[in-house]
């Protein structure tokens, strides 16, 4: 058996003395689809940044590849990340923002991998590597946000809401591109979303939260 890619033990999140969290355990498997439901305040997003390793749980212990790991910043973040529901783009290109990751990491060929990463994403490279941030609508600003991220091959995709207030266009293509992720990278995903008819086209299981516990595990 695969060693799950992250995994949670006992782990609770406790905020200003109240307890926002509280997974006794979860193991993400790896090449896995998962999908989050549940209401408003149940913990969805709470328990995305725990997975994420940006924040640090009250107690308990979360494990990337079997080895605890804490949300000080190291290799786990270069393999782990998370896409917000309204992400924040750089005041460039839209080259420039999905280049970013790998000029940091001072990767090669980049001009063909953000245009391989665009395609992806379903936005020609020919009408929208030039553009400018300003000139995105939120579908499009979305998908640019999510080619930035797939770009890097990460190891875990993490995906609060990608499809809020989207078009059907947009939603399907942010599908299409997560589902591919999975085939040719072997990424698992994580994602959070109240549209429960997209979740379940897109996720092998799905995980119901509320009041900060799993409730249902379908």
């Amino acid at each position: 058996m695969k060693t799950p890619v992250i995994s949670f033990h006992a782990v609770k999140q406790v905020f200003s003395g109240r307890q926002v969290l509280h997974i006794d355990s979860l193991e993400i498997e790896q090449g896995a689809i998962i999908g989050l439901a549940g209401p408003n305040g149940s913990g969805k997003s709470t328990l995305l940044r725990l997975l994420a390793f940006l924040d640090a749980p009250t107690s308990g212990t979360i494990a990337f590849m079997g080895n605890e790991t804490s949300n000080t910043p190291g290799p786990v973040h270069r393999q782990v990340t998370l896409l917000v529901q309204e992400p924040y783009l750089l005041k460039r290109t839209v080259h420039a923002n999905v280049a970013y990751g790998l000029k940091v990491r001072k990767k090669s060929d980049m001009t063909t991998k953000v245009h391989n990463a665009l395609t992806q994403v379903g936005l020609a490279p020919e009408s929208f590597a030039s553009r400018q941030w300003f000139e995105l609508s939120g579908g499009e600003a979305q998908r640019v946000a999510l080619a930035a991220r797939l770009v890097l091959k990460p190891k875990v995709l993490l995906m609060d809401e990608p499809t809020a207030s989207l078009d059907t266009q947009s939603a399907t293509r942010i599908r299409e591109a997560a589902l591919k992720a999975r085939t040719d990278n072997g990424t698992s995903l994580v994602v959070a979303s109240h549209d429960l008819n997209w979740l379940d086209k897109v996720s092998d299981r799905i995980i119901y939260l509320d009041h900060g516990s799993i409730v249902e595990r379908l």
